[in-house]
């Protein structure tokens, strides 16, 4: 969860809680960009210019419209523009990108009544004798809840976090309604099935709602690791957790972005810690939070340990998805490019039509991500000099939209944490012995 603003910069919005409230909020939405829509066809028309429907969609005002209105009902419809724009950055048009992109820095508070109110139903009328003391502000909110310290008779400090009213209501609406916002703009080609992702998306956001149900992760997570001190996970405070509310034990940590400004060796240990859980949770645990956001992290500047928060993407991992992964780094580890292209598409990393299409351009990215894995010493994520490579072999497969395919669901979802975590160590301009943790993980020589 980000970090919000304080005092007078604090945003306060009440969350259309009902089923009709949002759908009036979405219908408000669509008023706003068809007339945006028409003040910039006016305008180009008398410029002489003829404009593409998708242009009026995507004006900046139309962008500005739909984070706002996105970030106002909060829950499925923010998160699942989140998810977008994380994870497909780099295929979706640079107009839609701004979009989604708002999301993942725009949230609202809920007005302290709407907040007493959620506590209320949940604890009861008299829930402030509960505690000594309880912030009304928040000190951090996202999509789907807003999290307030709070310090309990006895002295101990925890956080908790508190669900937006009527969020678990409407993930199947709000998902729907986003996927209508795409389809309308035409940017995404009709032959693309979107139906599997989408539905996974109102499970998995099911999931996340259940607020007992990513306690029992963050605890089980917590076991998992007990022991290495390079992992911290808090402590589920189960008397005052419920569905809606998730009590916790409050962790100090700073933000993990912090760590930019950190000696190399200290950036290099948190990433290799990361990486290495990201593995763990691969090969391991069978299980994986799949959610990427920085957020997610912060970072202990005494002990040098990572904090680990947020545990309702939290999900088993099947066997045939370890196994695919499995034999990609199998194959990465001998450096057989053609049998990485080969079990990326046998697993569904990439889809046929792409290579038949494009199969020069994808062995050209293969080979640019092998020769920069396989340089000498620790993999070097600052160094983005085959960026600009694979970006550029990129563009025609991007631009045949015949080309396009979505992977199963449940390789997105891992490959998810696997590129935010990619992303975060880039960030971090850290050095990762990624090949050898790697073959460590699957029992392999690197």
């Amino acid at each position: 969860m980000r970090q919000d603003d304080d005092g007078a910069n604090a945003r306060h919005r009440a969350v259309p809680s009902g089923r009709i409230a949002r759908l009036g909020s979405f219908g408000r939405l669509a008023g706003g960009v068809a007339g945006g829509m028409l003040a910039e066809g006016a305008r180009r028309l008398a410029a002489g210019e003829r404009p593409r429907v998708g242009d009026l969609v995507l004006t900046p005002g139309n962008a500005a419209r739909v984070a706002d209105r996105l970030s106002h009902l909060r829950g499925a419809a923010m998160k699942l523009g989140q998810m977008i724009s994380m994870d497909a950055g780099d295929v979706l048009p640079p107009e839609l990108q701004t979009i989604l992109a708002r999301l993942r820095n725009q949230a609202y508070r809920m007005p302290p009544q709407q907040l007493d109110r959620v506590l209320r139903e949940e604890w009861g009328k008299d829930w402030r004798r509960r505690f000594r003391h309880f912030e009304a502000a928040p000190i951090a909110a996202a999509s789907i809840g807003q999290v307030h310290r709070a310090t309990l008779p006895d002295g101990r400090t925890l956080a908790i976090k508190v669900q937006y009213p009527g969020v678990a209501d409407s993930i199947g609406s709000d998902v729907d309604n986003v996927a209508t916002l795409l389809r309308v703009s035409g940017l995404l080609p009709a032959t693309l099935d979107l139906r599997p992702l989408l539905e996974e998306a109102k499970r998995q956001l099911v999931e996340e709602a259940d607020y007992v149900r990513e306690g029992e992760q963050m605890r089980r997570y917590g076991q998992r690791l007990a022991g290495d001190p390079r992992y911290v996970v808090p402590m589920l405070e189960e008397s005052l957790t419920t569905r809606k509310v998730l009590a916790m034990t409050f962790v100090e940590g700073r933000a993990i972005e912090t760590l930019a400004d950190a000696p190399q060796d200290v950036r290099d240990a948190a990433m290799t810690a990361l990486v290495t859980l990201v593995l763990r949770e691969l090969f391991e645990f069978g299980v994986m939070q799949t959610d990427p956001n920085f957020a997610n992290y912060r970072w202990q500047t005494d002990s040098g340990a990572l904090v680990l928060l947020d545990f309702g993407a939290a999900r088993a991992v099947p066997a045939d998805t370890i196994g695919s992964y499995r034999r990609l780094i199998e194959a990465g580890l001998a450096r057989d490019r053609d049998r990485i292209r080969d079990v990326a598409v046998e697993t569904g990393f990439l889809g046929q039509a792409a290579v038949a299409a494009h199969g020069p351009a994808i062995d050209r990215i293969i080979a640019a991500i092998d020769a920069a894995l396989n340089r000498p010493g620790s993999f070097d994520f600052g160094d983005r000099a085959f960026v600009p490579v694979v970006r550029e072999e990129a563009k025609a497969m991007i631009a045949d939209r015949s080309s396009w395919h979505v992977p199963h669901v449940e390789t997105l979802f891992v490959q998810r944490k696997i590129s935010g975590t990619a992303l975060l160590a880039a960030r971090l301009r850290a050095r990762v012995n990624v090949r050898g943790l790697a073959a460590a993980a699957i029992g392999a020589t690197a």
